[in-house]
């Protein structure tokens, strides 16, 4: 798979997309693939036989990702792609894959390629080196309060979680112990530790899957008494709703380049993310800053991002050090903690296999603007 401008490369040579794609010749990749898309397993392995140009581009693994995911759910084995786990799952584990595009060549493709690239580019040095928050080690909740949750500023800070038991337990064999038989929620199914991990280990592409589970401490308790929630974030006025009260704390656990896409955090909440294991790159923008290639809706509902986190990098970070508001920026390590102020977008990706505990709170600060809400979850 290369890109088109390789073609300019070429003595007279030809795009194998061109020859071989027939009437679907003039569809764009994303478009093509779309339509592949709705194609059941059993139609899209027997399309991939028409030319080598359909193999390739049949063969592309995301579309296999959706017909494990819809048609398998978390019940799967993954060892290297998911067209490997769908054929394994059909035929029982006994299916054996011929290599994948041995024989093929000359196949150009923007989209196709970047696609790839973003599946194993790893960060570059310069992505990585601006750490332009402020760190703060042994401030008081009062510090705190008037320093940054007032005037809704980013901070991380540092040692305000070694008493957690978590951060010494925390390794995978006592979580796959303590979790044994529990399925956890990761993307749109529900999955065992055990099998999450295998694919974790095994994953290469462009946006892996996020284990991210807001019921972690019902299903396993002892998760839940392994750590609490910082001095800091203690006062939290959505406790009073009870059971009324929406999903507001989550277990994270992902290997290097998942993570979160720009977002701000639901109902006008401000959060707390902790890192037990691994490392997390955090990128901010302030609340009247829309991030570049982030596209939200009028009333802020809806926000659409057509590009990965590896992308955004790739496309649009660079961009960034012209702005007169530029992000603040850091790398959250095992044991700190940062704020996430209210209606600051962020984006965050794991630099390597990470855990991390995350929490929604609102403050006495924050009250006026969710009394609204409140009133109308009351009544």
């Amino acid at each position: 798979m290369q890109p088109l401008g390789n073609l300019l490369l070429l003595g007279g040579g030809g795009n194998l997309r061109d020859a071989g794609l027939g009437a679907l010749r003039p569809l764009p990749d994303d478009v093509l693939l779309d339509v592949l898309g709705l194609l059941a397993a059993r139609d899209l392995a027997r399309l991939s036989a028409a030319s080598r140009a359909l193999y390739v581009v049949a063969s592309h693994d995301p579309l296999w990702r959706a017909l494990v995911l819809d048609e398998l759910g978390g019940d799967f084995a993954f060892s290297g792609s998911w067209s490997a786990a769908y054929i394994a799952a059909a035929s029982g584990g006994r299916a054996h894959l011929p290599p994948r595009g041995l024989e093929i060549r000359g196949f150009y493709s923007d989209y196709l390629f970047q696609s790839w690239l973003c599946a194993n580019m790893e960060m570059r040095p310069e992505w990585l080196h601006r750490d332009t928050i402020d760190r703060r080690r042994g401030m008081s909740v009062e510090q705190f309060v008037s320093e940054f949750e007032e005037p809704n500023r980013p901070v991380l800070l540092e040692g305000c979680l070694e008493s957690w038991p978590a951060l010494q337990k925390w390794t995978r064999e006592h979580l796959l112990k303590v979790s044994a038989g529990k399925e956890f929620a990761v993307g749109p199914v529900s999955m065992t530790l055990d099998r999450y991990l295998q694919y974790a280990d095994n994953v290469q592409e462009e946006r892996p899957l996020y284990l991210f589970d807001a019921k972690f401490t019902e299903k396993v308790p002892e998760m839940g008494r392994d750590y609490e929630v910082p001095a800091y974030f203690r006062e939290d006025l959505f406790g009073v709703l009870g059971e009324e009260r929406p999903d507001h704390r989550w277990v994270i656990i992902g290997p290097a380049g998942s993570g979160s896409s720009f977002h701000v955090d639901p109902n006008t909440t401000s959060a707390w993310n902790a890192v037990i294991k691994g490392a997390k790159k955090w990128v901010w923008f302030p609340p009247e800053v829309v991030p570049p290639g982030v596209h939200p809706s009028a009333d802020g509902a809806e926000v659409t991002s057509p590009v990965s986190i590896m992308e955004w990098f790739m496309n649009f970070y660079g961009a960034c050090k012209t702005w007169e508001k530029r992000p603040v920026e850091c790398i959250c390590r095992a044991g700190e903690v940062v704020f996430v102020p209210n209606g600051w977008w962020h984006l965050v990706i794991n630099l390597e296999e990470s855990i991390a505990i995350t929490q929604n709170y609102v403050s006495r600060l924050e009250f006026t603007s969710h009394a609204s809400v409140l009133f109308l979850l009351f009544h």
